[in-house]
């Protein structure tokens, strides 16, 4: 089936491709000019046709030319980052060429992009009605970010963990949420299963991502279950100019631990720059960290490699075909450190996958009101995995490495479907987007492990229809609702979660809005369920109830938001207050042990939960020279009783792992343009985190209050400029967690709680990098 795949993926590209080069309608009417700002030409500023698909990008030397365009009336849009995009309407004639050109004003500070997410079509960020935070290329590159995990800590309302002192799984919370709530989207499409996201945070390299755009609270429920506490959308480079690029970064973990990332793109378009595709690969090594010297990891082996294509083709003037496939392979390995197999360490953790996704959308332009896309995605993760402690006991030792608990996972998933997009007016100055679509996904998750009886088959299946009215009544207010009804097989009957949000801008710059959404979690297993750990001094594994209840919630936000913009300076801030609460919510209670005496959660229904919060955002740029953005959150959450973690103590209702401070900062000097000075900071307050006893000196389960943790960076870089500003070239030195605040009571052995971690996530690191990029 894979081989299938991928043959039928590698077909539709060739197959598009040709019929682009050899069927183009010929109008020859045409269009040719220059884009400028301050009397300089700006290359590769995209020039796109409102409403098609076609469109160019400039030069080097900031000119472009297109050819056969549509007669008649049409607009012309230009785009350029860091600058603020201009239109212009003109009237084309048959076998007639104009010339049109640009002048572009410069924007200080980037703050009303076009986004996706929030509402599933295309938006300003300050005509949104739901608030969309992006992270683009540029903040990944100045915190230094690798992964995807790196570069979302800096946004306000998220924190990124790590979960296993062991194999170092990831999680995101969302407004204090754990991930299984928040759902994670490649280009739209969930192709992040349970079992995938459990390391794919970490997985998904920086190199293959244009940009991520976050949507917190119920507002994103329109992308179905598990969107509770939000959404994360990583969209993928797409081509925009010729170009290569090649970096390469080795890092120094702890005292003298290796890492090194090798990452490598190249990017072709076709002459009339209306076809191309961006090849992308890399790399990662890192050895394992033992940082409290008792020869087992508290960072586990890595060795990853990565290798993607992104490809485009402008069938017509109307028509786009965008096809996206990703393979990785990723090999881990955390416990005691020592060269032999798995199963003769005394503790060991081991994960092999191998991860292929493709994704394929095909988009029409009717006119300037209508258009439509269908889509299909598939994911496929084969995970050979070991999870064990080699017994004390001389007998049970024999029984162990005659049958070791070696296991193996397999999971598939399959999205496909269509969504349309109808603009109508019904007074003077009103316009109203409806959007209806719908979408089917198949999830099949078979994870085993004989030697412990341990087996998950779960099979979901869920069909999807929403429907949307983005409604703005006059350039000062807009209504948007929606509803999305769910068939899923482990729910009866059909789910309904309507959302409802308002935007208002009384004067220029200014935006308020207030939403409220509901949303459902199917009862089956989701990421952290699948994790066996090393906990109560021996293995401890999650238990689902046969009785589970589906968990429902209820969201409301409100926030104001703020910009002022002049020609040296920009500052603004956002407010935002969260409300969530979750009914029939998912808690887990440990219960007696198996028939092998290894520990069990119990995942079964409590009553309710609830989180509520405000997170406070500062951003301001003066003239280009400084620049800082910082976000802030402050909440609570609990549950109406108190939940069982342990049979040893009495529970608790507070919620566990979520600190109710945290925050984020990046601050950025630039006194001369190649020269750049950044600082990055994220801070996670204190917590209470489970610790099960077992492990030396720790005989029983205790609540644990952890410490605030501060994790400093500090980048220095310079960018020389070569072959008339053709080639670049950029070393880089700089630092994680500079003041070196790490964990300082992991549990030793290998008895330990490996779930019992907590604060940033590795110890100091220096690193030094070299970027060398060609136009």
């Amino acid at each position: 089936m894979d081989f299938m795949l991928k043959y039928l993926a590698i077909s539709t590209i060739v197959f598009v491709f040709s019929q682009h080069l050899f069927s183009q309608d010929k109008s020859d009417a045409n269009i040719f000019g220059d884009v400028q700002s301050n009397g300089a030409h700006i290359p590769f500023a995209t020039i796109s046709i409102k409403g098609t698909s076609m469109g160019a990008v400039t030069d080097k030397s900031g000119h472009y030319f297109i050819t056969n365009l549509p007669t008649g009336e049409i607009t012309l849009v230009v785009q350029m980052m860091g600058y603020k995009n201009q239109e212009k309407t003109i009237q084309l004639e048959a076998r007639k060429t104009m010339e049109i050109n640009f002048q572009l004003e410069e924007e200080v500070m980037q703050f009303d992009e076009v986004v996706v997410s929030g509402t599933k079509t295309f938006k300003r960020k300050t005509e949104s009605s739901v608030i969309v935070n992006v992270v683009d290329v540029r903040t990944m590159q100045l915190v230094q970010a690798n992964t995807l995990s790196e570069g979302l800590c800096f946004q306000p309302g998220l924190r990124v963990e790590t979960d296993c002192q062991t194999c170092n799984y990831t999680q995101i919370r969302m407004n204090g949420l754990p991930g299984s709530y928040s759902q994670i989207l490649i280009n739209g499409r969930p192709v992040i299963n349970p079992l995938l996201a459990l390391y794919g945070l970490e997985q998904i390299p920086a190199n293959m991502v244009d940009r991520i755009e976050v949507v917190r609270g119920g507002g994103s429920t329109l992308y179905g279950s598990s969107a509770i506490a939000g959404s994360v959308n990583v969209l993928t480079k797409t081509p925009k100019s010729n170009s290569f690029e090649l970096s390469n970064q080795v890092s120094t973990v702890g005292k003298d631990i290796s890492e090194n990332y090798l990452n490598t793109s190249l990017a072709v378009l076709n002459q009339r720059r209306n076809a191309g595709m961006i090849i992308y690969a890399g790399k990662r090594n890192r050895n394992a960290l033992d940082f409290n010297n008792d020869n087992y990891s508290e960072m586990p082996s890595l060795s990853l490699n990565s290798f993607g294509i992104s490809t485009f083709a402008e069938i017509n003037e109307k028509s786009r075909l965008d096809v996206n496939i990703n393979s990785i392979h990723e090999y881990r390995k955390g416990g005691e450190i020592a060269d032999k197999p798995a199963f003769l360490n005394q503790q060991s953790e081991e994960r092999d996958h191998d991860i292929f996704s493709a994704i394929t959308e095909y988009t029409f332009h009717v006119n300037e009101n209508v258009d439509y896309n269908l889509f299909v995605s598939y994911q496929n993760t084969k995970r050979k995995h070991f999870t064990g402690i080699l017994p004390d006991d001389s007998l049970a030792m024999i029984n162990y490495k005659l049958n070791p608990p070696y296991g193996f996972s397999l999971s598939n998933t399959i999205n496909g479907g269509g969504q349309l997009n109808y603009a109508a007016s019904f007074f003077n100055n009103d316009r109203n987007v409806f959007t209806i679509g719908s979408e089917y996904t198949i999830d099949e998750i078979n994870d085993k492990i004989e030697a412990y009886n341990y087996s998950i088959q779960q099979s979901s299946a869920a069909l999807g229809i929403f429907l949307q009215s983005d409604w703005k009544l006059s350039p000062k207010l807009t209504l948007l609702s929606g509803v999305r009804g769910d068939y899923h097989n482990f729910i009866k009957g059909l789910v309904f979660n309507p959302r409802f949000s308002v935007l208002y801008r009384p004067i220029r710059g200014l935006q308020i809005r207030s939403s409220f959404a509901t949303g459902y979690r199917a009862p089956q297993a989701f990421d952290s369920d699948i994790h066996i750990a090393m906990s109560g001094g021996g293995i401890q594994k999650i238990s689902i109830d046969p009785f589970l209840k589906t968990e429902r919630s209820k969201s409301l936000s409100s926030s104001i938001n703020y910009d002022k913009a002049t020609h040296s300076y920009i500052y603004g801030f956002t407010l935002e207050g969260f409300y969530t609460r979750l009914n029939e919510v998912f808690v887990y209670n440990e219960s007696e042990p198996d028939s092998f005496g290894h520990s069990v959660l119990l995942k079964t229904n409590g009553g309710f939960l609830i989180v509520k919060g405000i997170t406070l955002e500062l951003r301001a740029n003066y003239n280009k020279l400084m620049q800082i953005e910082t976000g802030v959150t402050i909440q609570e959450g609990y549950y109406d009783a108190h939940v069982s973690w342990s049979n040893q103590i009495p529970g608790t209702n507070k919620f566990l792992r979520s600190p109710n401070q945290y925050a984020y900062a990046t601050y950025t000097y630039t006194p001369k343009i190649p020269l750049q000075i950044a600082l990055s900071g994220v801070l996670t307050g204190s917590m209470l985190v489970p610790h099960y006893g077992g492990a030396i000196g720790v005989p029983d389960d205790k609540l644990v209050i952890s410490k605030n943790f501060f994790d400093l960076g500090c980048k220095i870089s310079y960018r020389f400029k070569f072959i008339n500003h053709s080639l670049e070239f950029e070393p880089a030195l700089g630092a994680y967690n500079l003041f070196n605040q790490y964990q300082n009571d992991f549990d030793l052995g290998k008895y330990r709680d490996s779930n019992y971690i907590y604060g940033s996530s590795r110890p100091r690191t220096f690193y030094f990098s070299l970027r060398f990029f060609y136009l």
